[in-house]
């Protein structure tokens, strides 16, 4: 099969096709042809050899795809040959072929196209599991979401807002504030031009956000208590703007808050079926009447990963980037 790798740890250039061994299926495992995956940050900093595949998993990079089973292994049960599917990896997207455990598994939400729904599991999995399983956003509670115009952010905020929850979110440029207002954000802050903290604590009537999604990390850690509503929760997802800060414990302290740093790609199978089958009972059936969708900046063949790579480093792109098979 084609696949991308990195072949050595740098920019979008050291990104090559090259042929691999077809994955077989293992015990409770499938193996899906695969039409499409997309382009994650977390793809990025494996390209530049700051986030390595967890132990065991594919040197290749994607951390979703979606496409149709072509084999399955022993023990499998609910799933056949010939049956469309998406799913949450660890690591093979980028590729024709990938195998998977099929707890890992998720039917495509009727209405979504099979390519489109490549770019569904990361991002649903991430904000389900985090803004929901996690921080435990409440109808009526105030999410402030980082980055708002990515693809995590577009889902969050449709997503929260569905769910009965007010939206702040973070955006860099007009267009990208525009978009997250149309997506259903109640506010949308420049973080080029405002101080998101005295943005946050206006439109709350000083309450402050009862739940942070942080792309940012150090860089924001401050700030983001400051923002912080008294018992809000901190989830802190990425690390864009450095690894280490300086935590105010005091501030902490005051607000009764909490801090919570998650990864998703290393985390057991179990714990990723319970992620996974929350999303399909929650978050497909909102997909499926429209009240949430995925927003698909460029959807390009496998061969120009890189340059998929380099819209995402830009910071211009709204919504996500797909590569198909």
């Amino acid at each position: 099969m084609r696949a991308v790798i990195a072949s050595e740890p740098g920019g979008p250039e050291v990104l090559t096709v090259t042929d691999l061994p077809d994955p077989e299926a293992g015990d409770g495992e499938v193996v899906i042809d695969v039409t499409a995956t997309a382009v994650n940050r977390a793809d990025t900093m494996q390209r530049q050899g700051k986030y390595p595949p967890p132990p065991g998993a594919s040197e290749v990079l994607g951390l979703e795809c979606s496409g149709t089973i072509s084999a399955v292994g022993r023990g499998v049960e609910g799933w056949s040959v010939g049956d469309e599917a998406c799913a949450l990896l660890a690591g093979g997207g980028y590729a024709e072929r990938v195998a998977v455990p099929t707890a890992q598994l998720m039917p495509v939400p009727k209405g979504v196209d099979l390519v489109t729904a490549g770019a569904l599991p990361e991002v649903a999995c991430t904000v389900w599991s985090n803004v929901f399983m996690v921080a435990g956003l409440q109808e009526d509670e105030t999410l402030l979401v980082h980055g708002g115009a990515g693809g995590i952010g577009t889902l969050a905020i449709q997503l929260a807002k569905a769910l009965g929850a007010r939206v702040l979110t973070t955006a860099g440029s007009q267009e990208k504030l525009d978009l997250c207002r149309s997506l259903g954000a109640d506010e949308a802050i420049s973080y080029r031009d405002q101080d998101f903290v005295e943005e946050v604590k206006q439109a709350t009537d000083g309450h402050g956000a009862d739940v942070i999604l942080d792309n940012m990390g150090a860089k924001y850690l401050d700030r983001n208590l400051s923002a912080l509503a008294t018992q809000g929760r901190l989830v802190i997802i990425g690390m864009q703007g450095g690894v280490k800060g300086e935590l105010n414990i005091g501030k902490l302290l005051a607000k009764r808050g909490a801090v919570i740093a998650t990864s998703l790609r290393a985390r057991p199978v179990d714990e990723k079926a319970a992620i996974c089958a929350g999303v399909v009972e929650h978050v497909w059936p909102l997909v499926t009447d429209g009240s949430v969708r995925t927003l698909v900046h460029a959807t390009l063949p496998l061969a120009e990963a890189a340059e998929a790579h380099r819209i995402m480093e830009s910071g211009d792109h709204v919504g996500k980037i797909i590569l198909t098979a």
